[in-house]
């Protein structure tokens, strides 16, 4: 038997296919420490904690993001305690170190060996950080960018050793570091994210939206539409692109909050930004925000685009672009770390660079103009999905990494 403690603020996140697989195993024990109101997962016992509210009052800007961290890690090291006075003792705990919850959990289970999740290193060159030049760091950056690792660098002097899904993310952190960090690939459920050409034989309906047979659909998907996922980019691509294909739609799914960098600095969002911005060059009958959808709406969208459009800033890579891999999209992606890990210009992709909105239109135009290209394309990156991404590969890889972890077989 072995005891499993998960610990992250969502549930289930990133472990969603994992915790589910051990739980499978009655001879293991699932607890999952959480603020997240996810559905249940059989097997998986959840603990939920409350996460405390941020302090904009005592704390330095620079350091709210470290005291928030110490007091999430303070509420979860109390829950931890109630669960260690039940009796319950984990022979691993497994969790991201994003927003503290692991940094206090030693000192409640001491010598109990921690797999943390590393998923960013924040520095002034090569990343994120100055890359945009339409959004300037101000000059204070590199002691913003120092305190914005503080948590990072306390989880690297604690206990354990780490995991990261691209070798772009595991670049990020100090060669010192790298050693303790293994990277394991993300896997996605091929057998769910597959293509399906039958979409394409009859009128495709998304809510109020049709789209007939003949006319082509780009699409575009992210946590939230902003720059950091090259909303912008994406946006002053359309004008030239629907000009040159009157039968083109466009779908763009996200929500239109700000996950990563800054909000527009009149208040509102990046897509009235941008609409606004884009004023009167753009046929609004043809485009369509739909807001994030639930995972099989996002799958059926896939499996009927005709190009699909995956950017980033070189940052943490999204699980979309895993999932439009899968169901075999043609797709443009932004020449940028960590995408050309995974796509490569021509064989597998049209890579365009992301600070260029004409050649990304120019990308998508091609794919939409060649059916042969795209074809070839989408069937290229099945292929590297099912080699790469293949789910029962990355479950045994990782129930490996348990192993070495803890000394244990993990059957």
């Amino acid at each position: 038997m072995v005891r499993f403690l998960f610990v992250h603020q969502s549930f289930p996140a990133q472990y969603a296919h994992m915790v589910a697989h051990l739980a499978r195993k009655p001879e293991h024990d699932v607890v999952f420490i959480t603020a997240g109101k996810g559905p249940d997962i059989p097997g998986v016992r959840r603990v939920l904690y409350r996460p405390p509210e941020v302090n904009r009052e005592g704390p330095h800007p620079f350091v709210r993001e470290l005291d928030h961290a110490i007091n999430r890690a303070e509420a979860i090291a109390v829950v931890a305690r109630s669960l260690k006075s039940l009796g319950f003792q984990p022979d691993i705990i497994i969790g991201h170190h994003g927003w503290g919850e692991l940094l206090n959990i030693d000192s409640v289970f001491p010598g109990v060996p921690v797999l943390g999740y590393f998923e960013f290193y924040y520095g002034l060159e090569g990343r994120d950080v100055g890359f945009d030049p339409e959004f300037p760091m101000p000059k204070e950056a590199g002691l913003l960018i120092r305190c914005k690792n503080a948590v990072n660098l306390q989880a690297l002097a604690g206990p354990g050793v780490g995991q990261t899904p691209t070798r772009f993310q595991r670049g990020t952190y100090p060669s010192w570091a790298q050693e303790k960090i293994t990277l394991l690939d993300e896997g996605v459920d091929l057998q769910k994210y597959r293509p399906n050409p039958s979409v394409r034989q009859k009128p495709f309906q998304l809510g109020k939206i049709t789209i007939a047979p003949y006319e082509k659909l780009v699409t575009y998907a992210a946590r939230n539409l902003e720059p950091y996922r090259g909303f912008h980019s994406m946006m002053r691509a359309l004008p030239a692109l629907m000009k040159a294909r009157p039968d083109c739609q466009v779908i763009l799914m996200g929500r239109e909050d700000v996950s990563y960098g800054l909000p527009p600095a009149d208040g509102g969002t990046w897509r009235q930004t941008m609409l606004k911005e884009l004023e009167g060059k753009l046929d609004l009958s043809r485009i369509h925000f739909v807001g994030w959808l639930e995972r099989d709406e996002m799958i059926r969208v896939l499996q009927r685009s005709d190009a699909h459009v995956y950017l980033t800033y070189p940052f943490v890579l999204s699980w979309s672009l895993r999932e439009a891999m899968a169901v075999g999209c043609p797709l443009v992606g932004s020449d940028t770390a960590p995408v050309s890990e995974y796509l490569t210009h021509e064989e597998t992709a049209l890579m365009a660079p992301f600070l260029q909105p004409d050649a990304i239109g120019d990308a998508i135009l091609r794919l939409l103009e060649s059916r042969t290209l795209a074809e070839t394309l989408g069937h290229n990156v099945r292929q590297r999905a099912e080699k790469l991404l293949d789910m029962q590969q990355y479950l045994a890889q990782y129930e490996a990494l348990i192993s070495r972890v803890t000394g244990r077989e993990v059957i």
